[in-house]
């Protein structure tokens, strides 16, 4: 009996070593809407002014859209509950205080996929140093992760791109649920109806020279859209066109990932001679072999409707995108 109990003591020693060490052990599957972030902290710090700081920073509005909307949903969960099933969500930012102030990002430790930021300090101006120092290193690890999962699910059911990747040499993945408007050479209006409009995807190419400054790039980029938008996006009246709207400030930033090197642009649309207008963004991704950008823009007409999930999607769907060599 000594022997036997000696054995399993060790076997139960060993396992847990194993397991301590396995990265492949199972994790259940997240769960949570698109950019819902679980925000896990003690009540009385959520209402004292480092809430106030994550509203700002993490919850702070999405830029390029009509309306105030924030990039993200927070959803406060004081910490004595934050166990089980909780757990699970997909976004979460833990707040700690009374440790050594740090920033520290974690992938998948309750659950896959997740994406989970712990934020501490010593007191609560520590912890709010910490979240404005990180800012944008935390909202990039949610919308990194957010990307992927919208991918993830796009990926159910999707539209047929031969056509796309035979006269523009890319490949691109987008939901079965978009339909094509519009095909003129290598001009391609892709389409989904909504019930107060409509989502939209452009694609399209240009040549680019070699010697282009930045500062000339921004004017080709609002430019080349207003033409676009002339020639093949009209409006409900005659003569009437999509343009920009010269109202709004464009926002111009450099965005590169695993499949792209692209410059981005967000801004606001209207229609010349009608009163519509909505959120676009905007890339233009370069494909130095030959000689060239691939464009891709999206733009939404909801009128009276929150629109940041429907810019959401339209930029997975740009990310998913990819020069065929």
């Amino acid at each position: 009996m000594r022997v036997f109990m000696k054995l399993l003591l060790l076997f139960l020693l060993l396992s847990s070593c194993n397991s301590a060490n396995d990265s492949t052990l199972y994790k259940p599957q997240s769960s949570g809407n698109i950019n819902d972030v679980s925000v896990v902290i003690d009540n009385e710090l959520w209402e004292s002014p480092v809430g106030e700081s994550i509203k700002s920073t993490v919850g702070a509005p999405l830029y390029g859209l009509p309306q105030d909307e924030p990039q993200f949903k927070l959803r406060q969960i004081p910490v004595t509950i934050f166990s089980g099933f909780v757990k699970n969500t997909r976004l979460v930012l833990k707040v700690i205080k009374g440790t050594e102030p740090a920033t520290k990002f974690y992938k998948d430790p309750y659950a896959s996929p997740q994406r989970m930021v712990l934020v501490s300090g010593m007191t609560n101006q520590e912890i709010i140093d910490q979240l404005i120092a990180n800012q944008e290193k935390i909202i990039n690890a949610f919308k990194s992760s957010e990307i992927k999962e919208k991918q993830r699910r796009s990926r159910k059911s999707l539209f047929n791109t031969t056509a796309i990747s035979e006269q523009l040499g890319i490949g691109i993945q987008f939901p079965s649920i978009y339909r094509l408007a519009k095909q003129e050479n290598d001009f391609f209006w892709i389409r989904r109806d909504i019930k107060t409009g409509t989502v939209n995807l452009l694609l399209y190419s240009i040549p680019y020279e070699d010697f282009i400054t930045n500062s000339v790039l921004v004017g080709r980029v609002i430019e080349t859209r207003d033409s676009i938008g002339k020639r093949h996006i009209q409006g409900p009246v005659d003569g009437s066109y999509m343009t920009t709207d010269i109202a709004y400030a464009p926002s111009f930033e450099r965005e590169k990932t695993a499949n792209l090197d692209a410059i981005k642009t967000k801004s606001i649309w209207q229609v010349k001679g009608a009163f519509m207008s909505g959120p676009f963004i905007n890339y233009w991704i370069k494909d130095n072999a030959n000689k060239r950008f691939v464009v891709a823009e999206g733009f939404v007409f909801a009128p009276s409707v929150e629109k940041r999930a429907y810019v959401f999607e339209l930029e997975s769907i740009i990310q998913s995108i990819s020069i065929k060599e």
